[in-house]
């Protein structure tokens, strides 16, 4: 709570200057922000970091919604929807990503908070869930019209937020001719379309004009997750999903860097119920239409079992059954992902083998760094090459949760990875939690992970039971970095104490 700050932005008179003053620089009406001449805001909002000038981030603030509603739910659904209404969405359906530059693009993660959203504050708000989709279907569309260039339902979308993850600036001019087509963009474009699907289910029970809705993006679904699949997002022998270039002549260069890039599609999945088809007879009848006639597609909507409650589920998810062991076994093995407080965004791999390409005869490099960046890629000031982040293990848990929702018991895997230790989904997705939490929790000694060296943060009695929430996190010892006051998305940390088995 201690976020919120009043935020405003005419940006119309920003670009024409004050009545009153000189006029400004004449760039100012071709330059930064300029296609953006509509927003016009004034408005109080919940800040990733209150202690500078105020900003705001979209995806940042999707994650603080969900925090934000375990305290106030009036809040929480205020903001999600405010960077949706008229003074902030493009008219073309695009969310603003943050100040310095509108026009990036952030990870659409606001269908997946308005669903939370809706859940903690009690599954009963059908407007609130009805106006966020209406919006989000503007920018769905947005989307797949400019971010899947080849029309093949693999996406892109530049540094999605993960600012230096990959080998170059994934937001710059290519050092080559040709698209990157991005793992995340096409996992998070999934998710996307099975959180609208949900929307639509949610809502079609209560007015079946939402139904056709919902059968719209079960489809639409399923084409993106086979396309990553067809077309070469997937590597079988890696069991991992790599971004990858596609050249002009059609070929494709493997952009082999074990980060959280390949581990984000896990976070695209959903299930449908025998009670919930019942009720939906339209879109059942679609979804039998589609696996008969469209067999192809049957791998990412076909796994089916009966659930301990007597209903018959279906999974829908972007990666099969198969595949999730698969993943896993990288995603838990202590060499690549799995730090003692939580998942790496890069491989510890890339430590002794680091990942290095050629393109335009420059060579570019990605290795493993636990701490601040070395790199200068967005400036350097935040680190997606192997330090612990709140947000995407937070979404990775999640999924485990709902993917241990539908295997039940049924189906263990070894964790950590060559342990020899079996364990269920859910105690996975609760160890994982554990890991994240005790970053804020004294150890035998009496100190908190999260204040690493910090001796005046770890002894000092007016300092040592004041918790902050950093950035991220060292990826090997844990210790806080980046905006130590960065109280946004890291507070997600309070809803994994509350949806952590004890």
């Amino acid at each position: 709570m201690w976020g919120k700050q009043f935020y405003h932005f005419d940006v119309e008179q920003w670009i024409n200057g004050d009545p009153a003053s000189l006029p400004p620089p004449p760039g100012r009406k071709h330059g930064r922000n300029s296609a953006w001449w509509h927003m016009n805001s004034f408005d109080v909002i919940s800040m990733p970091d209150p202690w500078e000038y105020p900003w705001y981030a979209a995806w940042d603030l999707a994650f603080h919604c969900v925090s934000l509603a375990r305290v106030d739910p009036e809040f929480a659904k205020q903001q999600v929807l405010l960077l949706l209404r008229e003074w902030y969405m493009h008219p073309n359906g695009q969310i603003p990503a943050y100040e310095w530059a509108f026009g990036d693009v952030n990870p659409p993660v606001h269908a997946w908070a308005a669903l939370r959203v809706f859940e903690i504050d009690g599954g009963r708000d059908y407007d609130f869930l009805a106006r966020v989709m209406h919006k989000l279907l503007l920018n769905f569309t947005w989307w797949v019209n400019r971010k899947d260039i080849n029309g093949n339902n693999v996406f892109e979308g530049g540094f999605l937020g993960l600012d230096n993850v990959g080998p170059f600036d994934r937001s710059a001019a290519l050092p080559v001719a040709g698209v990157l087509e991005q793992s995340d963009g096409t996992g998070w474009m999934a998710m996307y379309a099975l959180n609208l699907l949900d929307m639509a289910v949610r809502l079609a029970e209560h007015d079946r004009a939402y139904e056709d809705v919902a059968t719209k993006f079960f489809e639409h679904f399923a084409y993106i997750a086979a396309a990553a699949y067809h077309q070469g997002l997937w590597d079988d022998e890696d069991s991992f999903f790599y971004d990858q270039l596609r050249l002009p002549d059609g070929s494709t260069v493997p952009l082999k860097v074990r980060s959280v890039v390949g581990l984000l599609p896990l976070a695209a999945t959903t299930t449908l119920s025998s009670r919930t088809l019942g009720r939906l007879p339209e879109l059942a009848a679609r979804l039998r239409w589609f696996l008969t006639n469209k067999p192809a597609y049957a791998d990412v909507l076909g796994a089916r079992r009966l659930a301990g409650d007597g209903l018959k589920r279906r999974l829908l998810s972007m990666v099969g059954p198969d595949q999730i062991v698969r993943i896993l076994a990288r995603m838990l093995d202590e060499e690549e992902f799995l730090s003692q407080y939580g998942l790496r965004t890069l491989s510890r791999r890339h430590l002794d083998k680091p990942f290095s390409v050629e393109l335009g005869g420059q060579e570019f490099t990605v290795g493993y760094e636990p701490a601040e960046s070395t790199s200068g890629l967005f400036g350097g000031n935040s680190n997606w090459r192997g330090p612990i982040w709140m947000p995407t293990n937070y979404l990775l848990i999640s999924a485990l949760r709902d993917y241990a929702a539908f295997f039940g018991d049924d189906l263990v895997i070894e964790h950590p990875t060559r342990s020899g230790k079996k364990q269920t989904l859910t105690e996975v997705a609760d160890d994982l939690s554990d890991r994240l939490i005790s970053l804020f929790v004294p150890d035998a000694w009496g100190r908190r992970p999260m204040y690493g060296a910090c001796e005046l943060f770890q002894t000092h009695p007016d300092w040592k039971d004041l918790i902050v929430f950093p950035e991220y996190f060292h990826g090997d010892n844990g210790a806080g970095l980046g905006a130590w006051h960065q109280t946004g998305w890291t507070a997600l940390v309070a809803d994994l104490i509350l949806t952590t088995r004890r």
